[in-house]
């Protein structure tokens, strides 16, 4: 790699992407692409794209990430989850760069009692999953040095997700009903960025493709500790609302049907990240604290 390796990210208006086209800088030239520019549909602009730009490193925090929109348009959601990222990945075999890619906990089924490691057996029980994990390995068999980081229940100021969704829902009710039997880690997209950056910053420092290669495969990369649905609601209003909060009501998921079926439990081992890059992840209280108060 140069001393300016070119860092290519897709998906910059998204609620990772947007963070990591500022916690990248400085690391060398960074080229962030929204859909505008490159529509990860389009499998032969992904491949113009990445040939034209001649990246160092592509970070991939681009998805189909409508999880029940997912069990019904099974298509589009295949081709951003998994045809594209193949796509990526043999470009990047292609020209020697490194892929950093977000994949899911939906891969795993969620009847495991204690947190998933890296090797467990995947069984995805939803479209989203299936894709998600079709992507990986797309990606494993492309050939190309690549980092495949797996989080799970994603937040931050922007796009869709479940804080914003509760900050909304709790201004305009006294109570709410929320699933307290799905566990897992919610995980700040700004945590992700800053962690990836750590993750980037040791790569280029390393300015070996060697370095990238001997750490390739899967990590598991979310918060620390663990919490339900309806914990991570109480932790919100707690956080935002205080004496306004609404009265939140611990229900079952059987109470709340939805299109795609979600794992029970969503909680993920972070040894191998700690072990192999020296990072420790925030506890995902103290950063949901953090980015109310941003």
């Amino acid at each position: 790699m140069n001393e300016q390796p070119t860092i290519l990210v897709t998906g910059v208006n998204g609620q990772v992407g947007y963070e990591l086209l500022r916690s990248l800088q400085g690391l060398g030239r960074v080229v962030g692409l929204d859909r505008a520019a490159l529509d990860l549909a389009d499998l032969d602009r992904v491949r113009e794209v990445v040939r034209e730009a001649k990246p160092a490193i592509i970070v991939n925090p681009a998805a189909y990430t409508a999880v029940d929109k997912a069990e019904s348009d099974e298509a589009a959601a295949r081709r951003l989850n998994a045809e594209a990222p193949g796509v990526l990945a043999e470009e990047a075999a292609r020209c020697g760069a490194a892929l950093i890619h977000y994949s899911t906990d939906y891969v795993f089924d969620g009847t495991k009692d204690a947190p998933y490691a890296e090797d467990d057996a995947t069984n995805p029980q939803n479209v989203y999953g299936a894709t998600k994990l079709e992507g990986e390995q797309a990606i494993a068999a492309s050939g190309c040095a690549h980092l495949i980081l797996r989080t799970s229940w994603v937040y931050g100021r922007r796009g869709k997700n479940f804080l914003l969704t509760m900050l909304k829902l709790g201004a305009e009710r006294p109570e709410l009903r929320v699933v307290a039997d799905q566990f897992g880690a919610p995980t700040w997209s700004r945590t992700i960025a800053e962690a990836t950056s750590h993750i980037v910053a040791q790569g280029v420092a390393a300015d070996d493709a060697a370095w990238w290669a001997q750490r390739s495969g899967v990590y598991h990369f979310t918060a620390s500790g663990a919490t339900s649905w309806h914990g991570f609601a109480e932790a919100i209003f707690a956080s935002a609302l205080g004496e306004r909060a609404p009265k939140t009501v611990p229900i079952p998921a059987s109470d709340y049907p939805v299109p795609a079926k979600r794992p029970a439990n969503s909680r993920l081992a972070l040894d191998k990240l700690n072990e192999t890059f020296g990072l420790s992840m925030p506890a995902w209280d103290d950063a949901l604290r953090l980015c109310l108060g941003d």
